[in-house]
């Protein structure tokens, strides 16, 4: 697997804006067949055949290949333009280049993120009282923290290649954060109001029809004893092109 992404910046936040993946081809001696950038643009340029979906992750922490994410891309050198770069992978990617195999080769899946921050562990800080501040103000003149156009989906106009989303966004949203909960379920309404097939993994908290409505979508990566649970749900979902809703027990 190999994965491309485009960055742009604003006001010392670094945003990763547009993120494909790509599973290889194999040669005849079941090695990937590597695609460069001019072969990935290329692809880009027919989305209609070469994008299976399209996965939904809560947000991004990944840098280009020459570069890490232990600081700002900035601060290390990186100069931000409009061109797509080869990704490093992170635990998400691993993950996808183990699960994400046959059905899908020769493909790109696109990652989208409710937020294109691209910043560690952001559930548990301040962060989200921003997010949920400036999703308030998302649809008024008003300045938000964050960039409007490159942190958040505007799901109305939101394009969706490919017959499929699979949502794999998480599901623990305070209840506080009342605009995040709306934005997160509106993504959701409008992937099938575009007529996709909606995909995901759930447990017995609610049903799947339910996880749709309250946009209750586990994440693939999880730590402690549910961690294994997570990552066969996700390879099982991904054996079949297109996927299939998956139901832990």
């Amino acid at each position: 697997m190999q994965t491309f992404g485009q960055f742009s910046t604003n006001f010392d936040h670094e945003y990763l804006t547009k993120h494909y993946i790509y599973i290889n081809e194999k040669d005849e001696d079941r090695e990937d067949i590597k695609i460069d950038i001019n072969d990935f643009e290329n692809m880009l340029k027919k989305k209609r055949k070469t994008v299976a979906g399209t996965i939904f992750l809560y947000n991004p922490t990944i840098s280009p290949l020459g570069f890490n994410s232990d600081s700002l891309l900035a601060d290390q050198g990186f100069e931000f333009s409009d061109e797509f770069h080869e990704l490093n992978f992170n635990d998400m990617m691993n993950l996808f280049s183990k699960s994400i195999r046959d059905g899908y080769r020769g493909k790109l899946l696109e990652i989208k993120y409710l937020f294109n921050l691209n910043k560690a562990n952001i559930e548990p800080t301040p962060i989200l009282e921003e997010l949920d501040a400036d999703l308030d103000k998302y649809n008024t003149n008003q300045l938000t923290r964050y960039d409007k156009k490159l942190n958040y989906q505007d799901y109305i106009n939101m394009s969706l290649n490919g017959k499929f989303v699979y949502f794999g966004s998480g599901h623990k949203y305070d209840r506080h954060h009342k605009e995040i909960i709306t934005y997160a379920k509106n993504i959701a309404a409008q992937a099938l109001k575009l007529g996709k097939e909606v995909y995901f993994t759930h447990d017995n908290n609610y049903d799947a029809h339910e996880c749709i409505d309250v946009a209750y979508f586990l994440s693939p990566l999880a730590v402690g004893k549910i961690k294994e649970k997570r990552i066969n749900a996700f390879k099982n979902a991904f054996r079949t092109n297109p996927p299939t809703i998956q139901k832990l027990s």
